[in-house]
């Protein structure tokens, strides 16, 4: 199962957020990795690089790689409405990306690792692709077996009630994906138009 495996403080460091982590280290040194990251004078970014930065900092963000990130581009223009808009909608629904926002895991490669562990349910079957991509009324649960396993439950954290497109019942460690959120409710940074106009050249 192809997924970035390199440095994620360095990546975070390049873009000025925490992408793909805490982001503590940018407390401590939030200058651009490389030995002249501090003192270098960086050129004024083009308006590609503005593009490709976009795009970029979105398959970081949700752990896609290339291939798999163009072809939800694409299904994401064959939707009817904005197609920035609807691109960070499948984004978010992807069932790694659910689990995460549900509370279930602390960030988003640990809920990618319990879904390809097979300790994640959908509509009561076991489901272990990350890109598994859900649809409104989803019932999303940990297999009963994992109910009762402590390396997964102590993951559990609950959802940020901002979240309010995905609900999660604690007692019943079920969650279901109610919709697809709004574009102004998703808290990443991301300038979707940007990556659309990179595509449409």
């Amino acid at each position: 199962m192809a997924r970035y495996n390199g440095p994620k403080t360095k990546i975070s460091r390049r873009f000025g957020e925490p992408i793909l982590g805490n982001g503590k280290w940018l407390d401590k040194n939030s200058n651009p990795p490389g030995m002249h990251g501090a003192t270098k004078k960086r050129k004024t970014l083009g308006e590609f690089a503005l593009q490709l930065r976009e795009k970029q900092k979105a398959k970081y963000t949700y752990g896609v790689l290339e291939k798999q990130f163009r072809k939800t581009f694409e299904e994401a223009s064959r939707r009817k409405g904005v197609t920035g808009e609807n691109l960070i909608k499948l984004l978010e629904a992807r069932l790694d990306n659910t689990v995460f926002r549900m509370g279930v895991a602390p960030s988003r490669p640990a809920a990618r690792q319990l879904v390809s562990h097979k300790h994640v349910t959908v509509n009561g079957e076991v489901v272990n692709v990350p890109s598994y991509q859900l649809k409104p009324g989803d019932i999303v649960s940990l297999k009963e077996k994992s109910k009762d396993n402590t390396a997964v439950t102590s993951q559990i954290r609950g959802r940020n009630m901002k979240f309010s497109w995905v609900d999660w019942n604690e007692a019943d460690m079920q969650g279901t994906f109610i919709t697809y959120p709004e574009r102004d409710s998703i808290p990443e940074n991301i300038k979707e138009q940007l990556i659309v106009e990179l595509y449409s050249k």
